[in-house]
C-alpha cells in the first residue's frame, strides 16, 4: 500500500480534530492540508513499526502550535462568522443545543486541556498515544484530562437544572 493510501484513511479523524481545535472550517481544512503536506514530504522519517495515526496527530499538533506562535507575533485578527454554521431554520432538537453548548464549553478550556480532551474523548487515542502526540509525560496527560473534564462538567452544568449524582 502506498503512503498516500495509508494516510487517506486518517483524513476524517484529522479533519474532526482540527475542526474541534481551531473552530472555523476553513482554518481546520488549512491545518489538515498543512499536516498532510508535511507528512508526505517527511515520509522518509516515518518508521513503519510505529502506528501511523499518532504520528499524523503529532504533525498536526506541531503545525497548530507553530500557527499559534505565528499568530501571536502578527497580533490579533478579526474573526469572520462561519456562514455554514448558521441554519435557515433554528434546530428544535435538544441534542443540537447540547452540542453547541459543548462546543462553547470546549472553547472555554485552555488549549492544553482542549487538546487532551479532544484526542482522548473525540479521537479515542490512548493516554500513551496522546502523550506521544503532544510530547508530554503520561502523568501530564492524565492530569490535563482530569482537569479538562471537570471544567467541562462545570461549564455545561451551570444552571442546567439539578445536578445528578452517581449512585452505586
Amino acid at each position: 500500500m502506498t503512503e498516500r493510501a495509508l494516510i487517506v484513511e486518517h483524513i476524517p479523524s484529522l479533519r474532526r480534530y482540527a475542526r474541534a481545535l481551531v473552530g472555523a472550517r476553513g482554518e481546520a481544512d488549512d491545518l489538515v492540508q498543512e499536516c498532510l503536506e508535511r507528512a508526505l514530504s517527511r515520509w522518509h522519517l516515518f518508521s513503519p513499526d510505529r502506528p501511523l495515526r499518532p504520528w499524523l496527530f503529532s504533525i498536526m499538533h506541531n503545525q497548530f502550535i507553530s500557527g499559534r506562535r505565528r499568530e501571536a507575533r502578527r497580533g490579533t485578527g478579526v474573526p469572520l462568522p462561519d456562514d455554514d454554521m448558521r441554519l435557515s431554520v433554528p434546530a428544535a432538537q435538544e441534542s443540537r443545543a447540547a452540542m453547541h453548548e459543548l462546543a462553547d464549553a470546549l472553547g472555554e478550556l485552555s488549549v492544553e486541556q482542549r487538546e487532551v480532551v479532544l484526542l482522548v474523548g473525540l479521537e479515542g487515542l490512548s493516554y500513551a498515544d496522546v502523550a506521544e502526540v503532544l510530547d508530554i509525560p503520561l502523568g501530564t496527560v492524565m492530569s490535563r484530562l482530569s482537569r479538562g473534564r471537570e471544567r467541562l462538567r462545570a461549564l455545561t452544568q451551570d444552571g442546567a437544572g439539578p445536578r445528578l449524582r452517581r449512585v452505586k
